[in-house]
């Protein structure tokens, strides 16, 4: 059995065709899991994963994540119940309260409370139960059901966070939590002691009372040419530093430094932001390198106790050789 799966994120950003042809590539090379990011003004992640599903038989295939903020949980519900039934009962269901969201005139109040009553509203639709849901923010009918019967009445959670209260949502109602943007092994011992104190209060998450798994994913850059990946990595995950670093506690960033990628990103300067990231803080936000390296990256988390390692886009200088490379010379070297 093994300890850990291994997965792919994918940015929803090309053509139905892509999405199709690097999904099979991805199956065929034994990857666990593929990903399709929500992030704001990007394609809904329904559209690549249907096609994903339609192009594989075997990989989990989810959302991390749909946000109950800019969807409601009723419409969450009939994508996930659609996956599922297009990819035979292998979807997952990811939220998580997102980023960016102001730029769009949406507020985050009460984000505990947004995620535990979209995950209570969808776990009540999907099983058929004419009980209703009253929560806090969301609330649902008693009789109101789906007008079709889903493929399954239960699908994965998988919740996204880094912070100390929503990780121990996750422990109560998840079956995995996932930190985005980070490849830093510390974080797990971290995130671990955060659910701890949802665990044991298990609270109608359909499943036996025990630790949901940690997954971990990041920017992925890899090439045979070590320095030229790493260079755009630097320039992929500037945008995500500037939303991440200061959630890590693990990792003391330097202000001025944190100060002066945030002025650049702001002025559109994205490689000149990600040129000042230095090697060791890269390594902690990024997968990046020759195979090699990418392979050492990810075998550290995996032997800090991860369920998950997720790759994220772009992979490589292109999506079909990174792709590639972490198929046949990344995946060979992880001991999972």
């Amino acid at each position: 059995m093994k300890g850990a799966e291994i997965g792919l994120g994918f940015q929803s950003d090309k053509h139905p065709a892509d999405y199709a042809r690097l999904a099979s590539k991805a199956e065929g090379y034994g990857f666990d899991v593929l990903s399709v990011f929500g992030d704001l003004m990007y394609q809904p992640p329904v559209f690549p994963l249907l096609e994903m599903a339609r192009a594989t038989r075997r990989v989990r295939i989810g959302a991390a994540c749909w946000n109950p903020y800019s969807m409601h949980p009723y419409e969450i519900a009939g994508q996930v119940a659609a996956l599922d039934l297009a990819s035979s009962g292998r979807a997952y269901l990811g939220l998580a309260r997102g980023s960016w969201l102001g730029d769009v005139g949406i507020t985050q109040h009460r984000p505990l409370a947004h995620l535990r009553d979209a995950a209570g509203l969808i776990r009540t639709l999907l099983s058929g139960s004419p009980d209703g849901y009253q929560g806090e923010v969301f609330q649902l009918a008693p009789g109101t059901r789906l007008a079709y019967p889903p493929h399954r009445p239960q699908v994965p959670l998988l919740i996204g966070t880094w912070g100390a209260q929503t990780a121990a949502l996750a422990g109560r109602i998840a079956q995995e939590i996932k930190i985005g943007g980070t490849a830093n092994p510390a974080m797990v011992e971290v995130m671990r002691g955060r659910i701890s104190p949802g665990v044991s209060r298990s609270d109608g998450a359909d499943r036996p009372v025990r630790e949901p798994g940690i997954v971990v994913g990041a920017v992925t850059v890899v090439d045979e040419d070590g320095a030229l990946a790493r260079s755009r990595a630097r320039t992929e995950v500037a945008m995500y530093l500037a939303v991440v670093a200061e959630l890590d506690p693990t990792v003391d960033v330097p202000t001025d430094l944190l100060a002066r990628v945030k002025d650049l990103l702001a002025k559109g300067r994205a490689a000149d932001a990600g040129a000042l990231i230095p090697d060791e803080l890269l390594d902690l936000f990024a997968f990046s390198g020759t195979p090699e390296q990418v392979a050492v990256q990810a075998q550290r988390l995996i032997d800090a106790g991860v369920s998950r390692v997720e790759f994220g886009t772009p992979h490589g200088l292109s999506d079909d050789l990174g792709v590639d490379l972490l198929g046949t010379r990344v995946l060979p070297l992880l001991d999972v």
